[in-house]
């Protein structure tokens, strides 16, 4: 096979053939074709063996067989294991053809790691169930950072630590150390527990109906409210995990003490964007929750000043975070003591029409939900229009007659219409502005 590189240094002892090569700009390098993956044809940079005795790239090979294919591709055999085996010899003469290449740009391709195998993780995994069994939280620990260390060592670590059920096992000792004797004393194999979890997302079902027990959301909550801000952050991440997985926990969430205040520091005292988002993902299942309790949240987080604060956070926001935001300050606005703080903040209304089209979708459809219930609902009677003169004054009629012609759902089409005959009867006393009022007035030229 010829490969072509580009050099990267000039070698001083080059040949003049090289030399000449190069003058047209690129090498080209015939590649040994036993130095070659028979199925990526490219230069194998982890060489290893099958049953079979035919060698691959691992990547390669391992794509292969998770594809669900048990049978060697060269040969056609079946494959009498899965495991294949790290070919050092190939490798190191691989290292070697690299090395006399050198002066061609060739970059000596690294001694790979030997990956771990599904033998070794069900081993540790069944002694982390063991420990935490036992309430050993020493050994188990120990054994947590172990996978810890070995996920972040390569993404085939990971397939392979998830796939033999690492997260249910790691939930499952989460709840265990999670007691409520014994939080204070397991502290730090909670933590380990949760910055484990965080690196095999997404959990699987069983690994979330761990999380979601009694013990396991307390001690979540005693991380977020007194954790430092890695654990806070670890935390928010995994409980936003339990709840999406099921929101009926969010009822129990709202009866422990300081989880709302918690989650609501998040949003003032930001620690990291992926944390923002939890925070507020938690907190939209809480205000969209079936529970009697609801209703009862949404006036805590009126009176914790949380209108003012996505409004603010809404200003200069990325889209997700955006999007979320609108999407809680939408819930809250279901409710009268929501909607009268929202008027009552000059800042809601203007960044809610600047972020209509100019988001996402789904942005668009919070915003106008938004607008829909503050001047639709529970209208003062000493109003007289003042806020429909509001909203007319920062652009939404435009926006919103924009809005029906590109199109948007069935539902934001009714609220954007109903929107537009209600601002349209204000129209004139906007439009008709008395001249006087300029006449202080001085031209900028």
């Amino acid at each position: 096979m010829t490969l072509s590189w580009r050099r990267l240094r000039p070698g001083r002892h080059s040949s003049k053939h090289s030399r000449h090569v190069e003058a047209g700009g690129d090498i080209e390098l015939t590649i040994p074709s036993h130095f070659r993956c028979p199925i990526s044809l490219e230069l194998m940079t982890d060489p290893v063996t099958l049953s079979t005795g035919i060698t691959y790239d691992r990547l390669s090979i391992e794509k292969w067989i998770e594809a669900g294919n048990v049978t060697c591709p060269t040969t056609n055999q079946v494959l009498t294991t899965l495991e294949p085996i790290p070919n050092h010899t190939i490798r190191k003469m691989i290292q070697d053809w690299c090395v006399e290449k050198k002066s061609f740009g060739v970059e000596r391709i690294p001694t790979p790691r030997i990956p771990v195998s599904y033998v070794e993780v069900t081993e540790i995994l069944s002694r982390v169930t063991s420990a935490a069994e036992k309430k050993d939280q020493a050994g188990c620990r120990e054994l947590v950072k172990k996978v810890k260390a070995l996920t972040r060592e390569s993404a085939r670590n990971k397939r392979c630590i998830v796939a033999n059920g690492a997260a249910s096992a790691l939930a499952a000792a989460f709840g265990a150390f999670s007691t409520a004797g014994g939080f204070h004393e397991n502290v730090g194999v909670l933590e380990e527990i949760l910055s484990a979890l965080t690196l095999i997302f997404p959990l699987d079902a069983e690994a979330n109906v761990y999380l979601g027990s009694t013990d396991s959301l307390h001690g979540m909550v005693r991380f977020l409210d007194g954790g430092d801000l890695s654990q806070r952050r670890n935390a928010v991440l995994v409980l936003k995990e339990a709840l999406s997985f099921d929101k009926q926990k969010t009822s129990a969430l709202e009866e422990i003490d300081g989880a709302l205040e918690a989650l609501v520091k998040l949003i003032k005292e930001p620690i990291c964007p992926s944390s923002t988002k939890a925070s507020l993902v938690i907190i939209y299942h809480m205000l969209n929750s079936t529970s009697s309790s609801s209703s009862n949240v949404k006036e805590r987080l009126v009176q914790m000043g949380l209108v003012s604060m996505l409004s603010e956070l809404v200003v200069d926001a990325e889209r997700s975070i955006c999007e979320k935001a609108l999407g809680v300050l939408d819930a809250i606005c279901g409710s009268k003591q929501g909607r009268e703080e929202a008027r009552d903040n000059a800042l809601t209304m203007p960044v809610v029409v600047k972020k209509m089209l100019r988001v996402s979708d789904l942005a668009t459809e919070f915003a106008v939900s938004i607008l829909w219930k503050l001047c639709k609902k529970d209208q003062r009677e000493d109003d007289e229009g003042g806020l429909a003169l509001e909203v007319l004054q920062v652009g939404a009629f435009q926006k919103l007659l924009l809005l029906l012609q590109v199109g948007c759902a069935e539902r934001t089409k009714e609220k954007t219409t109903e929107l537009l005959k209600l601002l349209n009867l204000h129209r004139a006393r906007l439009e008709c502005i008395d001249s006087m009022d300029f006449k202080e007035l001085k031209r900028p030229f």
